[in-house]
This record gives structure tokens, sequence and C-alpha cells, in this order.
């Protein structure tokens, strides 16, 4: 079918964008080649020879069907009423009688071949499906983090969903239909041709085209339908997501009455799109029927006249027809395989636009891995600005020495968390230059870059997993004990020991079920897992209570100890001890010298020392008036007012 379309998913990420989704049927296979025969696995090939082979054998069964139904109709029609001896009975009977079985038993072949090309060609199929989407998966963890910001977690996932399933759906119209049906309507001419004459063909070529056409044109107009659909769909499933992790901020409004409203909003929407596309889905059904009927109907109707003539038999007839009835089944294939192909294009089009999306951050030509010889940390007039407008970083340069620790403090959006976000290389710097041992990080490999750089964040987020297992994720492979080590020097193996499944613990979505202490905890465990040469702490207890702040801050100054530390931090008091604090103000250094020196200078830092002590002040005070306060009421006489 000329007007067929296909898509076909990248044999690399980086060349998504070489396969355009909405290219030809011979595109799509190009692209699908590599998966259904890969170079590395001989036993997938060898299934795809067999498959193939399978595939003919079948087709041929399927075309002596109907001789066996036309040879039985014959030999049954000259028996009857003919004069003959007893023995010539017999054998006429016998011979429609064994032809009959003969019909029976190609049907049989037929079905039996299909099915085990079908299972032969399972696994090649899978096969393919898992590594389109296993590369989809990894292209996702290779783009940047700005588009891991703005992406919406349900909405993408069901696009990841859908397009798996658009792609094992493509894989299988291309290679276990459209093949096989091509095959069929080529015998079939060819029958046709042999057994009757051009009129037949004329009639039935005629009937396969404008089946076609309608098709197509049908498709198209419902593909605007469908891409709505899967629109509302994918909205719906975001917000049902969004709003069930946010399931604590909904209950402290009362507003899942609100929710279910903009939920049921985007449902609405879904209902009407999938109303309208099975009712578009039943005129394409009834007129492709109406096309079918009328080409059946116009065969029959010349092999009636070929009949009257003395040209045809009775057999001929119910050959033609049984011709025709079995050749409805692949033709209705061919219209479902345009329409899933149709179909799934629209599923997997967001997929291809990620695909086709480069990573904003890629290893440099000639990478090599970080030769680290001690850790030193070096910023040199570094500029950076996620928007062109507005730039966060202007000439930003210090040094963080080999085992030193240096702090950065400053005013909300001066900047800090950026500089993490830098080191790890998330993002590229505009100007200027990272160097660790003299070396830039733009010139080393990404995975090098990240195995020496170990990070205790401010927002700790745990995989819905046990204990064990995200403390673990430190290091892979790490052995119980090791596990056991790295949560006993993070102060977290007494609460461990107090739950009933221990490691095994399930920490929840998020690792809700745990506090913030707990889970700031495993996040320094994994850390000394890791046990790497350079450490950053971003504001690792700034959301903290005291008390549990001052416990955090003892394990983080056992985990510093004697490696290359930054520690980015809005608690002034967390970073007395830092051989250095650089005071950033507007993405520039306004201060720096060590906590002594900052303070005789009576800045900036100065400043924020004593608004945050005397917040500290209050909230001490509030607390011994509340107590003051809960200590009179407790001797106040019974049934006293205290004033």
């Amino acid at each position: 079918m000329s007007a067929s379309e296909g898509a076909a998913a990248p044999a690399r990420p980086a060349k998504a964008a070489e396969i355009n989704p909405r290219g030809s049927l011979l595109v799509a296979l190009k692209g699908l080649w590599p998966y259904l025969w890969p170079a590395d696995r001989a036993d997938l090939r060898a299934r795809v020879m067999w498959g193939v082979l399978l595939l003919v054998l079948a087709k041929i069964a399927t075309m002596t069907t109907p001789f066996f139904f036309k040879w039985a109709t014959d030999a049954a029609a000259e028996g009857e009423g003919a004069r003959i001896s007893t023995d010539a009975i017999s054998l006429i009977i016998a011979a429609p009688l064994a032809l009959t079985l003969a019909y029976g038993f190609s049907r049989i072949v037929m079905a039996g071949l299909t099915q085990w090309r079908d299972g032969l060609f399972a696994k090649v199929a899978i096969h393919a499906v898992r590594r389109l989407a296993l590369e989809t998966f990894e292209h996702m963890h290779a783009l940047s983090l700005r588009f891991h910001l703005e992406r919406k977690t349900g909405g993408l996932t069901r696009i990841l969903e859908r397009s798996r399933e658009g792609i094992e759906t493509i894989v299988r119209m291309l290679v276990l239909h459209l093949g096989p049906t091509i095959l069929e309507f080529a015998m079939v001419i060819v029958v046709l041709l042999w057994q009757f004459d051009w009129r037949y063909v004329a009639a039935t070529v005629g009937m396969i085209v404008a089946y076609t056409v309608f098709t197509f044109v049908m498709t198209e107009y419902r593909m605007s339908i469908r891409a709505a659909m899967n629109e509302s769909d994918t909205d719906a499933n975001a917000k049902a997501v969004d709003s069930l992790l946010n399931y604590e901020t909904v209950k402290y409004f009362g507003a899942e009455r609100w929710e279910a409203q903009r939920y049921d909003r985007s449902m609405a929407r879904y209902e009407k799109a999938t109303v309208h596309t099975h009712t578009s889905l039943a005129w394409l059904n009834a007129g492709q029927a109406v096309i079918f009927t009328l080409g059946l109907t116009a065969v029959m109707v010349l092999c009636v006249l070929d009949i009257r003539a003395g040209r045809q038999s009775v057999g001929s007839f119910v050959m033609v027809n049984a011709m025709m009835v079995q050749l409805y089944q692949p033709l209705n294939f061919l219209g479902m395989i345009y329409r899933e192909i149709k179909q799934s294009l629209i599923d997997i089009e967001a997929m291809f636009a990620i695909l086709a999306r480069a990573p904003e951050i890629k290893d440099a030509p000639g990478a090599h891995a970080l030769d680290l010889t001690g850790g030193t940390v070096r910023f040199e007039d570094v500029r950076f600005s996620y928007d062109p407008d507005r730039e966060i970083l202007k000439g930003v340069s210090f040094e963080v020495p080999a085992g030193r620790t240096v702090a950065i403090v400053g005013p909300s959006g001066a900047g800090k968390s950026t500089i993490s976000r830098l080191l790890f290389r998330f993002y590229d710097v505009n100007g200027g230059r990272i160097l660790i041992d003299g070396q830039d990080i733009r010139e080393l490999t990404q995975d090098s870059l990240r195995a020496a750089i170990g990070m205790v964040p401010q927002d700790t987020v745990l995989f819905n997993d046990t204990l064990a297992y995200n403390i673990r994720y430190g290091r892979a492979g790490a052995s119980d004990e090791d596990v056991a080590r790295a949560a006993e020097l993070a102060q977290i193996d007494g609460f461990v020991r107090r739950t009933p499944k221990g490691y095994a613990t399930e920490v929840g979505e998020r690792g809700l079920k745990l506090s913030g202490g707990e889970k700031q905890r495993v996040a320094i465990a994994r850390t000394i897992l890791k046990d790497p040469p350079i450490l950053i702490l971003d504001e690792a207890t700034s959301a903290l209570d005291s008390h549990t702040e001052r416990e955090i801050q003892d394990a983080l100054e056992r985990v510093s100890r004697g490696r290359t530390s930054l520690v980015i931090a809005h608690r002034l008091s967390t970073v007395v001890g830092a051989d250095e604090i650089i005071v950033l103000d507007h993405g520039q250094i306004a201060e720096r010298g060590t906590h002594v020196q900052l303070m005789a200078r009576q800045g900036l830092y100065h400043s924020m020392w004593e608004r945050q002590r005397e917040a500290e002040r209050a909230r001490e005070t509030l607390k011994e008036a509340e107590a003051a306060e809960e200590a009179v009421d407790l001797h106040a006489p019974a049934g006293e007012a205290v004033a």
C-alpha cells in the first residue's frame, strides 16, 4: 500500500532525528531492521529466517484450501443423479469425501504454520521492543537537568507507556501482518489469472484499491481525533499523579473537591474525544465492509455468468467465493495495519520529540577520565545564566584546596546552589572554567567526574524501596557489612535496629515514611558508602530542627574529615569551623575569610549572623514563655482562671 506510512525507533537515540516518524514504510523498516536482524544474536536471526520460510509455507497451504473446496464440490456434483454401478458409486462418494478431508487438513496445516511462525517471531519482536525501550530510557537519563526540571512526571510516564505499546504495535504489524498480506495478494492475483480471467483480476484489484483509498482517507481524518484523545489522557494522568504526589498539601488546604474537579475536567475532554474516536471507527468499519461486499458480489456474478456459459463449473463458484472470503481477513488486516501504524505514530510522536532532543551536556570528543591527585577544586572567573537575560554568576573565582573545607553562604538567590550544579556539570559555564586538580571538567568524562564527587542535598529524595537499597545506592554491589558500617557512621543504625524489618524497611514514596533527619542520615550513609574524595553539602541541615541539626552536623563533620569539602549553607552556625567562608551576593563574591575575620569586618556576613542570632534568641524567648505558661497552668487551682 503506497499510501501507508510508518515510523521507526532510532538505531541509537542520538540519531532519532534522522528517522522521521511520518516518513514512508521503507524508512520505518530501515530503522527497525537493526533490531529485527540483530548482528550480535545469531539465534534471533535464525528465528527470522525460519519465520519467513513458515510464512511462505503457510500461504501456500492457504491457497490450496479453495482448490480442495472446488474439487470436492465438483466431485460431489458429478456423482449426483448418475446411473452407474454400485462400485462406481462407492468411488464417487469416496472422492468428494477424501477431498473434503484434504480441505480440512489444509486448513489445519495453514493455521499450524501461521501460529508456529508467530511463536518463533515473538521473541524477535519483543527483544526489539525491549532494546528500543532501554535506549529510550537511557536517553532520558542522558538529557540535561534543564529538561527534567521542566517536565511533568505523570505526563512523561504516560507518554513512555504509550510509546512502548506503539513500538510493539508497529513491529508486530509490519512483520507479522504486512508481509503475509502482500504475499497473499500476489498469490490471489496469480490464481485468478490462472483459473479464471482478467475480469476477475480487475474486479478484485478495483475492490482492493477502493478499500485502500477509503481506509487512507478515513484514517487521516481520525488522526486529529486520536491526537486530541491522547492529549486529554496525558493531561488527566499528569493531574492525577501530581495531585497524589502532593497528597498532604491537598489535605492541608481541604482541596479534595478542587482536585477532583480539575481531574474530571480533563476526563470529560478525554470522554468526548474517545466517543468521537469510536464513532469514527464504526464508520470506517462499515465503509470497509460495504466496499468488500461489492467486490465479492461482482466476482461471484462473473462466475455465475461463466457457469451459465459453460466456461466454469459449480466448484469454481465455490472456489472463488472461498478465495474472496479468505482474502477478506488479510484485506481487513491491511486496513488495520495502516490504521494501527498511523495511530501508533501519534502515540510515539512525543517520544520521538524526546529522542530527537540532544543532551545539553555531552562528553567532548577525546574526553578523558579524571586523574585525581588530591582533589583541589578551582573556579576561575565563572559566569553562568539559566536565562540569557538574567546572569546568575558574574565572574566568580575561588579555590577549595585538597582536604580543606570551604563554605559558601549568602542571601537566597545569590547563586549558591548553582555552584554545586556546575561542579557536577549538570550545566556548562557560559564563561570562565572549573578545574579539578588543574583539569577543566568540560574535558573530562561525566562518569569519572561524578564518581569523584559525593553530594548530600538539602531535600533528600529516596527511592520507594528498602533502607538497604537506598544506602547501597552509594555503591552498587556493596556487602551487607559495608551498608551496616555506613549506617553506623551516619548514626542511623539505632533507628534501623528499632524497626521490625531492619534494613528491609520500606521508606515509602520519596522516603515519606521517614522523618527529615532520618532521610538526611540515609543520604549521608550512602555518601559514606560511595567514599568520594570531593564532597558537596548543599544546605544539608537547613530543613531540620536545632537538635537534629546538631546531630546531623556531627555526622557531616566526620564524613568531611580529610576530604575536599564544599559546604553550601544558609545557617551560618554550621560553617563557623570552615577553613574559608565565601559570601555570595547577587552572583558575585562580596566577602571572604574565616568566621573571625568576617565578623571583625562588620560587613554582610556580620549582618547575616546578627539577624540569625536575633531570630534564634526570639525563638528561645518564645519557648521559655510557653514553658512558663504551661507551668502556671499546671499549678493553678481547679476552676481558677489564669490571666
